[in-house]
């Protein structure tokens, strides 16, 4: 690799070379501390965004999960049982309604099936979100391995273009499939495996990209590409610090002059000056890594965090999925949109404009400026409806008497309470709910745009 071929890596990944430097050193309180220490500077809202309750909520729905699994898990015998008492379970934690045949369809057949042995090929289970099949789960009976062998289940998931996760579970590991090599075709290894028995924070936080109420399909892909490269990238920079190759000793010694003057190496970098700074090389990134795990950490949290910068290349750019493009919305959303807005208009303190978010999940209703300043999702699927909000559940029951409160316990953010609705007329009786929902939100960013609201408020 050329010099500026390792000057465009060098840049291109530098966030993704930083968390590899972390894992592949296995400094875990060293990484755990930066990372939580990193939490204020760097924009995580693609996580601390997400719709349902706190974090510890889903935390302890898995850890209940767990505790079952290894309860149950020697007197499951067979895939039947294995999908009843283990896999059934975690589709109920993700936030699936098992109950609803609409949502998880057992025994799924598409249209396109072919025949085996006289009988239609299916898949385990199919997975919904507002009529749009989005996962697939191919189930192993428990004690075997979690493999798909005989292409089933990639011939499912390349001929449904809506489908971007696919997994094979034998009810203890799930292992994670998607198409990052090539568009609607089934990966051969899995970018993420979970394992209800042995899991860690991380582990968690990877698992929420796959609940009901946050699957967006954009956001699952680059972080499942974010995963497979920080693990390719560990490997590499584990190779280059225990045997520095020749190609990075020389980057490392042509970009000496960039240190100062002095150490600049006049005249060819020939392999003899390689063979010469090879054990100078080893000894620094020691000397260097040694420096690293001893230093208090605070100088690192104080520098600026660089933002990353846009090299084309040709593996590995992130692109919007088309598949998220073509979230259709429907004219009962745009109804539900312009209610909510009327009712928010007659707000004598607040005078925000709204945006929606349309999304496989979920209808968002935002103010102007940040999807993250949203105040209600809505869920508006044929067979039932309904929408989240940050209130607390008792705060909503005194607003909605006369509906159904649930309190949201399931994957990341700070959702609390959600409201089940029979029809998008009700929202004209939950004027006051709608308005202290808009206006909660808006008393949260009134600090950030006071010359705003007051130009808005005179015009």
């Amino acid at each position: 690799m050329s010099v500026t071929g390792w000057y465009l890596f060098g840049n291109t990944f530098i966030g993704v070379i930083r968390k590899a430097i972390a894992l592949t050193l296995s400094i875990q309180m060293y990484y755990a501390t930066l990372q939580s220490l990193l939490f204020y500077k760097k924009d995580l809202s693609i996580l601390t965004n997400l719709p349902g309750a706190s974090k510890m909520g889903f935390t302890e729905d898995i850890t209940k999960l767990s505790e079952q699994v290894r309860k149950r898990a020697d007197q499951v015998v067979g895939e039947e049982s294995t999908k009843m008492a283990l896999i059934v379970p975690f589709l109920s934690v993700l936030g699936y309604d098992v109950y609803d045949p609409s949502e998880v369809m057992p025994e799924y057949v598409a249209d396109f099936a072919i025949k085996k042995a006289g009988q239609f090929e299916k898949v385990d289970y199919a997975l919904a979100i507002n009529n749009n099949i989005v996962m697939l789960v191919e189930a192993k009976a428990r004690g075997q391995k979690a493999e798909a062998h005989d292409g089933q289940l990639s011939r499912y998931f390349n001929g449904l273009l809506t489908t971007k996760v696919a997994i094979v579970t034998n009810g203890v590991e799930y292992r994670f499939f998607t198409d990052l090599r090539d568009k609607n075709v089934m990966d051969k290894e899995p970018f993420f495996t979970f394992n209800v028995l042995e899991y860690d924070t991380k582990d968690i936080d990877n698992l929420k990209f796959f609940h009901r109420d946050n699957f967006e399909v954009t956001a699952i892909t680059n972080h499942a590409e974010e995963m497979v490269y920080v693990k390719g990238m560990t490997q590499l920079l584990g190779n280059l610090l225990r045997s520095p190759s020749e190609e990075f000793v020389r980057f490392l010694v042509t970009e000496l002059g960039t240190v100062a003057p002095s150490y600049e190496i006049k005249g060819r970098i020939t392999g003899k000056i390689i063979d010469k700074f090879k054990p100078i090389v080893k000894k620094s990134i020691q000397g260097s890594l040694v420096e690293l795990m001893t230093r208090s950490l605070t100088p690192v949290i104080d520098q600026p965090v660089e933002p990353p910068i846009d090299v084309d290349i040709e593996v590995g750019d992130i692109q919007p999925d088309p598949q998220e493009s073509k979230v259709v919305t429907t004219a009962e959303e745009i109804e539900a949109f312009e209610k909510i807005k009327a009712i928010t208009q007659t707000s004598t303190s607040y005078n925000y404009q709204l945006q929606y978010k349309d999304t496989v999940s979920y209808f968002g209703i935002n103010l102007v400026g940040k999807s993250t300043w949203w105040f209600l999702r809505l869920y508006l699927s044929s067979q039932k409806k309904s929408f989240i909000t940050r209130l607390s559940v008792d705060e909503i029951k005194s607003l909605a008497s006369n509906f159904e409160v649930q309190e949201v316990s399931a994957s990341l953010g700070d959702a609390a309470s959600k409201v089940i609705i029979s029809s998008v007329s009700d929202l004209d009786k939950l004027t006051s709910l709608i308005l202290r929902c808009y206006e909660a939100e808006a008393a949260k960013h009134q600090i950030l745009t006071p010359d705003l609201i007051r130009m808005e408020k005179s015009a």
